[in-house]
């Protein structure tokens, strides 16, 4: 017998993200609400893992996980590579960095309000 799979709502699909990656062990995990500042989703979530290993395993959960409970099928790209692997799971957006890759491309810059980006320099 296979699991039904439900519907979810953006904010339950972000809890779910959230607890995958908590599960993976994956590190300063940050998310944002994008709800009436971008057309690409309803949250972002960004978040790192220690190696290209890591990195590509805990995105191959996070999809296997959504395709199991939700039924969506996640547009991913970067996972051969393992550097940045972003998941595209239509209301969240999922980039997951190797550390370094994280630190050079400063996502998190993009989507913070600018007090918070002030602080931060």
């Amino acid at each position: 017998m296979t699991q039904a799979t439900q519907t979810a709502t953006s904010d339950a699909l972000l809890a779910a993200i959230l607890k995958s990656l908590d599960d993976d062990k994956a590190e300063d995990v940050v998310s944002f609400d994008l709800r009436g500042k971008s057309e690409i989703g309803d949250h972002m979530v960004i978040a790192s893992g220690r190696s290209t290993r890591q990195v590509s395993a805990m995105a191959e959960k996070l999809v296997d996980r959504m395709k199991q409970a939700y039924g969506i099928i996640s547009k991913v790209e970067g996972k051969d590579i393992g550097d940045w692997v972003l998941i595209d799971t239509g209301d969240v957006i999922v980039h997951i960095f190797r550390p370094e890759v994280r630190e050079f491309y400063q996502l998190e810059k993009m989507w913070q309000p600018a007090s918070e980006v002030a602080k931060a320099t």
